[in-house]
């Protein structure tokens, strides 16, 4: 404990201080001895971190208990094995969440983020499916979209993509249904739905357009 305490800058009664609180895993027991490992220096400084970015002990907590009640990068990235996909995936440390979301990295943002399955953790990494999904909510939240409006957004827009989706897969499997069809014509379904999505909000965007 006093190792730990001396790598990760601060005293031994901060750091029992912290387990008290749910903030840092129990160590690894050989009998009377105590291991800790990289994973509990990485989490001090993670905590260290993330109260230097305003967050409370309170709210660091509440992080840690998401997170860990979620499920994991493995089973996030292999929800279909060997499925085709378009989307990269990224690994971020807590600090770098807290900073594209400032403010707004709650721990009910992030369960919804978990529950949609936009986010893992994986060790001291979390892990977001989707690079596209990150770029754009961060861009949206730094305009004033707050988090929370963001992935509700993303849930209604789930549940009209997967109809788009169903609709391309029966049109393909009544009249083109040789096998990798559906691969190779993929990028035409895009171009359609970008194509309608543009014209739409033209229709939104125009003066005379529906309000």
């Amino acid at each position: 404990m006093e190792e730990l305490a001396d790598k990760a800058g601060i005293t031994v009664r901060t750091l029992r201080f912290y387990r008290e609180r749910g903030l840092l895993p129990p160590p690894r027991r050989e009998g009377r001895i105590a291991w800790y490992d990289d994973h509990h220096l990485a989490r001090l400084r993670t905590v260290s971190a993330l109260l230097e970015r305003g967050h409370t002990l309170n709210g660091i907590a509440d992080l840690a208990t998401v997170f860990e009640s979620g499920r994991d990068a493995a089973e996030l990235l292999g929800l279909r094995p060997g499925g085709p996909t378009e989307e990269v995936p990224v690994r971020l440390t807590p600090e770098e969440l807290a900073d594209r979301f400032a403010g707004e990295a709650t721990p009910e943002n992030l369960a919804t983020a978990l529950e949609l399955g936009y986010l893992a953790p994986d060790g001291d990494e979390i892990v977001h499916i989707s690079r596209r999904l990150l770029d754009v909510s961060t861009a949206l939240v730094r305009e004033g979209v707050p988090l929370s409006a963001v992935l509700e957004a993303a849930r209604r827009v789930r549940v009209h993509a997967d109809a788009l989706a169903e609709l391309f897969t029966e049109v393909l499997g009544a009249h083109a249904p040789e096998a990798g069809a559906a691969g190779r014509l993929r990028p035409l379904a895009k171009s359609v739905v970008e194509a309608e999505l543009s014209m739409a909000l033209d229709r939104r965007l125009r003066p005379d357009g529906p309000a």
